[in-house]
């Protein structure tokens, strides 16, 4: 009695440990395609905001733009003074706030630049960018002032006409360096000048200030590392290719220059390394001939057109004007008119004697 009485026992349990391994299933598909549905969501929620994060052109060129770049002109000191005078009030921990804050800003820039597509990037950004450039001005102004020729014009208009070079080096170079960890490097000239043209932060010991992207230089750095200048000093945090363009741009130009290792602590809320000197050995073994020999390019190509290079070409438009005449053809002419007893270049001839 008791077997038939187990096998519909057994049967039944059976087709209920069926049912309920088909309910499970269901709910584990339920489950799957309710967690592939949250995953999908999630997903395009990510890419949602990966493309609103991603600025268009317009909106990613206006980053490296300076809001009033089209209504620029020539001026001598105005900004200068205003620079100055609200500089004293900044203490020295809102300083090195306003600096560690342009180097977030300058970084995110340079991250937005790198990581948009082809069709968003612009093309050539260095050119568009050229009329804000302190270079380009004082370039101007020493044109505008080169009454006399002295300038190889057609040789620098034909520079900054071809700027769009400045562009291709730089993808070259960013196509052969190597992957490294942002390092730190502090570096000063005998004046105290910023002849690199580096972002001023702060009080100036010389010289006018410059706003960020204010600069070919700070440009061309921008896209290995961040860069700043306070009173008489230049910081400069990023690639080791940015410590070679600098030291290339100096030597080019005859400036006197020292770059040392930037202390850890100098720039606080910033990650970088401070090297010692094997360190530095390493690091420029690690990059190939090519590369240098692409760096050292550019660097003469932004010295040719510096700021530093324009002052000089003024600075002898001042000796010529000042040396306006032969100066021994006027002493012999000088010479024989006191010879002759008579008043240099006077339209009375009575004798002096």
């Amino acid at each position: 009695m008791t077997e038939p009485t187990a096998k519909p026992s057994a049967q039944a349990n059976q087709q209920q440990g069926s049912a309920a391994s088909a309910e499970e299933q269901n709910t584990a598909n339920d489950n799957t395609a309710r967690g592939n549905s949250k995953d999908s969501r999630l997903v395009e929620g990510i890419q949602e905001e990966q493309t609103a994060e991603m600025p268009d052109k317009a909106a990613l060129l206006a980053l490296f733009m300076l809001p009033d770049a089209e209504d620029m002109t020539i001026k001598a000191g105005d900004v200068g003074t205003d620079f100055d005078a609200s500089s004293m009030a900044l203490t020295e921990g809102s300083i090195a706030e306003q600096r560690v804050s342009l180097y977030h800003a300058q970084h995110e820039r340079t991250r937005l630049l790198y990581v948009a597509s082809a069709a968003t990037r612009p093309t050539y950004l260095v050119q568009t960018l050229k009329s804000q450039f302190a270079e380009y001005q004082q370039y101007l102004l020493a044109q505008q002032l080169d009454k006399r020729g002295l300038m190889d014009t057609d040789g620098l208009e034909r520079l900054w006409q071809q700027l769009h070079v400045v562009d291709d080096i730089i993808a070259d170079i960013v196509r052969h360096m190597p992957a490294q960890q942002p390092a730190g490097w502090q570096l000063t000239t005998q004046d105290g000048r910023n002849p690199l043209c580096f972002a001023t932060v702060g009080k100036l010991k010389q010289g006018k200030p410059i706003r960020d992207q204010g600069s070919l230089n700070s440009y061309v750095l921008g896209h290995f590392g961040v860069s700043s200048f306070t009173y008489d000093r230049g910081y400069y945090i990023g690639h080791v290719i940015g410590y070679l363009f600098s030291c290339y741009f100096c030597a080019h130009l005859s400036i006197s220059y020292g770059v040392t290792a930037l202390g850890q602590q100098v720039v606080a809320d910033y990650e970088y390394a401070s090297l010692e000197t094997p360190h530095m050995v390493r690091l420029l073994q690690g990059l190939d001939s090519y590369c240098k020999k692409r760096i050292y390019q550019l660097a003469v190509i932004c010295a040719r057109l510096s700021v530093f290079a324009s002052d000089k070409r003024i600075e002898r438009m001042l000796i010529a004007e000042v040396n306006d005449f032969d100066k021994k053809l006027q002493q012999q002419h000088l010479d024989v008119l006191l010879l002759q007893g008579l008043m240099p270049d006077s339209d009375d001839s009575t004798p002096l004697f």
